[in-house]
């Protein structure tokens, strides 16, 4: 039977063998592993495929090349059976029925260790342990051979704490085995740790002979078991004080308790001591001083995974009835310091058979680890180790050869973990690793990049993307971890929400009944598939980060995001929709992982869903009409308004008001705007200036809704109003149609706008935005130490503030606010009772209203799931950067023009050189827009076309289409002259 490895194809599917049952002869092929299938079932089928490698099947005339009884198996120490084990059960190998009835190879128990039966004298073979002739007269040649060459070696002495002295290594060479192909095997190594990894390598490296330091990692890295015990750090300065005491001394002069103590088992007495190591030496019978020096460090308290039950995060602390989340913890035993001597050695050394060993028994251990789930806990302490190693580069070949071999298994396999793993990797990251961050995720985005550039077309299949953007997802949320968060959080709970809407209508005042059927705080803000439930364990949100350590931007990768077609994974959002509906989901889709989009590539995907909603309410309302054309007062398949220029602002609230207190459904169909007495068909450009023109008007400080900020120019809403609430219901309906129908407007709003859009509310870091001064001067009453403070300030918790008609209105914080002074005791809740009033509780009303109209039309897309706060600002107003050399770049021509024609290259000439207001002029002149989009002007997609000979007509335009119509004018002078007068005197649509 042929096989192949399957994991490209099927992300969870785990592959097996073909059969199971008993019987004669060769089994074929056809069958595959589940993901239903029990570890035990697993265990059994690879420990099959352990023993056949090892000892055959007896058949005399066996023909499989993976068995040994053939012939053809090569010979092989146990960890590289084990290892092709794991391979053949990956690949779906033949697999041999043997003749009689094979031993139990336990080659997948944590517990590796050689054990002899006192009753049969036969021994069971484990994954360190191999079945080997190994005759006495063989073991009293090597015994005689070690004895005669023993190597001393210094460790070179980087922390007198820490090094080790000189020790007396015995050579451990490979003995000959008395018979068969088999090589036989060193004694297993337990665990390691820094120092005495780096004494072996030191020992190797005198000797020019790697074995014993390849064994030894080959037995610890390639086992989670083994590994998770190794680099532990000491527990306490006293142990390190003991261990430097005890290390100026020469091995021979140590005793059991000062070994002891060198392991840091203070408590333990002389009779336990004893007789845990006769049970040593009963186990390992061929343990030399080598192993005993790398096994020293295994801690006794971790204890043994399940064979046949995953293991949870509950046993993750090794106590069962401990009350504490193990995922809410960022506690690591891992000695970084020492790993990191331990990777500069191995890596600096550019000893490429030890790297080789390492990075294979990495890629075994990983592997294992997707297929086995075992005791997450133990796995984390590994991946922190593994990943460490991988990230602390210098760039040179060995080490980037590491990387690129490993990582993708890591993330492979760091992507399998449960989601409380993953938040206890997430904050293990952000608490101790925060250094290397970076460079994860450098390393992790090289990775992408270069997938997507091997193959584009299939980008959102590929299983190696899709795992090192899962790994990303979690060193995003490290980076919010590691960075300075706000405590607590600014989100407004949805209960808050309900309680500030009730008393907003309770309160009465300027602002009134509610006319809107509406409420926004009854919809889900997101589906219950797309939440973000790494978010929710780690109890964080990327919102409550002001200087993130490592800026977001860095997450984008711009290679995926240019490539992603991003239709196709809106289609796969929306097939995660359905599959959530009927309890399975196992489609993948980007937009869930927003943080690794740029701006521009989210916009797309916010656009289909729109065009999709459009379309979906326009087939609606075409079923509706079925038979009955021509009676009046049935539902049209778009949203119309009719206005008058005059009156714009009337008769669009007028018109949407209509459409909000009938239908609000009807919001999200396509607009489309008429002006009355005007010929312009709205493909998009009547539509633009519509939003254009009814914006200056709503924002007009004398319409009395928003009043302007004279520090900042940024608008804010008026706190004592002339209009009712429902006015501002509408503002907020037209702010989300722009969004929805893609339309740029210019609009200063402070950031604490969009942030609270978000629901979250503003504080005083938000202060800093919406008054610069105020924030300086508060700041500056935070940072005062003396204890003056009452006398220096003379501030009392009243403030007072200006209203719409420059009057001083005062307000207390706190009853008899007048009579309490503010200090050192109460300055903190003094700032955050002044931030409140002003961001929040004055405008409460205003804002609630406004918030719900915006929510009508935005309520069921992915706006809150794209974007960030940030990004909706750029949303709403667009880029501030005018680079028109992108769009000279970006522009196609029709009509005979190219970008050699004579007229263009003195068009683009003439451009160039206009002032900054005068190419906003023609950017809205040629596309209704004075705003540059999100993603900049190259987006733009600008089409210059010819429109006839030299003559005197002015140059027009389709704003539908972001088309410019451009007759070939005679010189470069006219040509400015006619552009100019065009540009400067644009209003109004008309039939050309």
């Amino acid at each position: 039977m042929s096989g192949g490895s399957n994991e490209e194809q099927q992300q969870q599917q785990l592959p097996g063998v073909s059969s199971i049952a008993s019987g004669s002869g060769a089994v074929s092929g056809g069958g595959r592993a589940t993901p239903e299938m029990k570890r035990s079932e697993v265990r059994s089928l690879i420990q099959r495929y352990f023993h056949q490698l090892q000892s055959g099947c007896g058949n005399a005339h066996c023909t499989n090349a993976n068995c040994a009884s053939s012939g053809k198996v090569a010979p092989m120490t146990a960890n590289e059976v084990a290892a092709k084990a794991l391979q053949l059960f990956s690949q779906d190998a033949q697999l041999c029925e043997p003749v009689s009835s094979p031993q139990d190879v336990d080659m997948l128990s944590p517990n590796d260790s050689s054990s002899s039966s006192s009753g049969s004298g036969s021994s069971t073979s484990t994954i360190t342990s191999t079945s080997t002739a190994t005759t006495t007269s063989t073991k009293s040649q090597s015994q005689s051979q070690s004895a005669s060459r023993n190597v001393v070696v210094a460790v070179l002495n980087e922390d007198p704490i820490l090094s080790v002295p000189p020790l007396d290594l015995s050579g451990l060479e490979p003995s000959s085995g008395g018979s068969g192909p088999c090589t036989p095997t060193l004694p297993p190594v337990q665990s390691l740790e820094a120092n005495s990894l780096i004494a072996l390598f030191e020992q190797c490296r005198a000797g020019d002979s790697y074995d014993l330091i390849c064994h030894a990692i080959g037995d610890v890295f390639s086992n989670v078991d083994r590994l998770s015990k190794s680099f532990i750090r000491s527990a306490d300065s006293e142990a390190s004080s003991g261990l430097q005491e005890l290390l100026a001394n020469p091995p021979e002069a140590l005793n059991k308790e000062q070994l002891r103590t060198l392991e840091g088992e203070h408590d333990k007495d002389e009779d336990s001591t004893q007789q845990e190591q006769e049970e040593l030496e009963e186990e390992a019978p061929a343990t030399t001083p080598t192993t005993e020096l790398i096994n020293r460090e295994a801690p006794a308290e971790i204890e043994a995974e399940p064979e046949d039950e995953d293991v949870t995060m509950a046993h993750v602390s090794g106590e069962e009835d401990s009350v504490e989340d193990p995922s809410q913890s960022s506690d690591t035993k891992v000695d970084f310091h020492g790993l990191r001597r331990v990777q500069r050695l191995l890596f600096g050394s550019q000893t490429r058979v030890v790297t080789e060993k390492l990075t294979t028994s990495v890629i075994q251990l990983a592997d294992w680890v997707h297929y086995m789930r075992p005791d997450w806990e133990k796995v984390i302490h590994c991946l922190v180790i593994c990943f460490d190693l991988a990230t602390n580069t210098n760039n040179s070949v060995v080490d980037m050869d590491y990387l690129d071999r490993v990582l993708p298994k890591l993330c492979h396999a760091a992507a399998a973990m449960p989601v409380p793993a993953q938040a206890r990797l997430a904050r293990i990251w952000a608490a101790h690793c925060s250094d290397q961050l970076q460079a994860l995720v450098a390393a992790c985005q090289q990775q992408i990049t270069l997938q997507v550039l091997l193959d584009e077309d299939a980008v959102r299949e590929n299983e190696r993307i899709i795992s090192v953007t899962k790994v990303l997802k979690i060193v995003f949320y490290a980076n919010i971890l590691a960075s300075e968060l706000e405590h607590p959080s600014c989100r407004v709970p949805l209960d808050d929400r309900i309680d500030m809407a009730a008393s907003s209508s309770s309160a009465g005042g300027a602002i009134e009944d509610d006319l809107f059927v509406y409420s926004s705080l009854l919809q889900p803000h997101m589906p219950k598939f797309a939440e973000d439930q790494l978010e929710k364990a780690l109890q964080i949100s990327a919102i409550d980060c002001r200087r993130p350590l490592i800026p977001l931007e860095e997450f984008y990768n711009e290679a995926l995001s240019e490539n992603i077609q991003m239709h196709h994974d809106y289609l796969s959002y929306k097939a995660l929709a359905m599959e959530s509906e009927m309890g399975s989901g196992h489609t993948f889709s980007f937009m869930l992982y927003a943080f690794i989009l740029t701006p521009a590539t989210k916009v797309d995907a916010l656009y289909y869903d729109s065009r999709m909603r459009m379309y979906s309410e326009r087939y609606s309302s075409m079923i509706n009409n079925f038979g009955h054309d021509g009676q009046d007062g049935m539902p049209r398949p778009d949203l119309k308004l009719t206005v008058r220029r005059d009156q714009l602002i009337n008769d669009a609230l007028i018109g949407l008001e209509l459409v909000a207190m009938s239908n609000p459904k009807d919001l999200k169909k396509q607009l489309v705007v008429e002006f009355v007495g005007e010929q312009g068909i709205d493909e998009g450009g009547v539509s633009k200036e519509f939003f254009q023109l009814i914006v200056e008007e709503i924002f007009n400080p004398a319409f009395g809704m928003f009043v302007q900020q004279d520090e900042t120019n940024n608008m804010w809403f008026n706190a004592t109003p002339f209009e009712n609430g429902a006015q501002f219901t509408l503002i907020g309906i037209i702010i989300g149609l722009a969004i929805y129908n893609n339309v740029i407007l210019a609009v200063n709003f402070p950031m604490v706008v969009y942030r609270k859009l978000m629901g979250y509310c503003g504080t005083f870091a938000d202060l800093a935005d919406w008054s610069p001064t105020l924030h300086k001067s508060l700041q500056s009453l935070l940072d005062y130490q003396g204890q003056d403070m009452e006398e220096v300030f003379d501030q009392t918790f009243r403030i007072s503030y200006s209203n719409v008609f420059g009057e001083m209105v005062e307000h207390e914080l706190v009853p008899n606010g007048k009579d309490l002074l503010v200090g050192q005791h109460n300055k903190q809740l003094f700032v955050n009772l002044y931030s409140d009033f002003l961001l929040n509780t004055n405008i409460q009303q205003q804002f609630n209203a406004f918030r719900k109209g915006f929510e009508m039309v935005t309520d069921e897309s992915p706006l809150k799931l794209l974007f960030r706060p940030e990004d909706i600002e750029m949303l709403v107003c667009g880029s501030r950067e005018f680079d028109f050399v992108e769009l000279e770049h970006s522009t196609e021509y029709e009509g005979g023009y190219t970008e050699e024609t004579k007229i263009i290259q003195d068009f683009w000439s003439i451009v160039h050189a206009m002032p900054i207001e005068s190419k906003r002029k023609l950017l809205e002149f040629t596309t209704g827009s004075a705003r540059v989009p999100v993603g900049g002007l190259k987006c733009l997609r600008l089409l210059i076309t010819r429109h006839g000979p030299d003559s005197d007509r002015l140059p027009t335009s389709h704003t539908c289409f972001n088309v410019l119509l451009l007759p070939e004018y005679s010189s470069r002078e006219k040509l400015e002259e006619r552009l100019l007068k065009a540009i400067n005197y644009s209003k109004g649509f008309g039939m050309l």
